[in-house]
């Protein structure tokens, strides 16, 4: 089983989509590259903490790639917007994809190059996966545990 992690805006929605991939084992919502250690969801909403909501994706390689992961991750957002995805505006909601191996930052790279030259304007960070502080319980699995199947906007 290998880990993935993205930032695309909310959590509760980027969660949702991953958990809808074959392939995909587990998921869990939570805080990564910010400054400061153990972070709640109201700190990192105050917009000081450098942090941004992240879906932490463990993944089956053997039935999917990192590469679909990432391809599915510019697909259920707009990769061009800055800091912001909807409604929700702040550093926090920034697109960002954290990579664990220097195989991740080269499919990251190529996927968002390839873009780039497609449609232009790709907003996303590429960065090295930092400390992931889990966000508290009632975050986990959101659409689920609430009878939702989308945000409501």
């Amino acid at each position: 089983m290998n880990k993935a992690v993205f930032g695309a805006g909310c959590f509760w929605h980027v969660e949702a989509e991953f958990l809808k991939l074959k392939g995909v084992i587990e998921t869990s919502v939570g805080f990564m590259g910010g400054n400061v250690e153990n972070p709640s969801y109201e700190r990192v909403c105050e917009g000081d903490t450098g942090h941004v909501e992240v879906v932490e994706v463990s993944f089956d390689p053997e039935i999917i790639s990192y590469e679909e992961l990432v391809r599915a991750f510019f697909k259920l957002h707009d990769p061009t917007q800055v800091n912001r995805q909807g409604p929700d505006i702040g550093y926090q909601y920034r697109s960002v994809i954290f990579y664990f191996t220097p195989e991740q930052k080269q499919i990251a790279e190529s996927i968002k190059n390839e873009l780039e030259r497609t449609i232009g304007g790709i907003a996303t960070k590429i960065e090295k996966a930092s400390e992931y502080y889990r966000a508290e319980e009632y975050h986990q699995k959101y659409y689920q545990k609430n009878g939702l199947t989308s945000c409501r906007i």
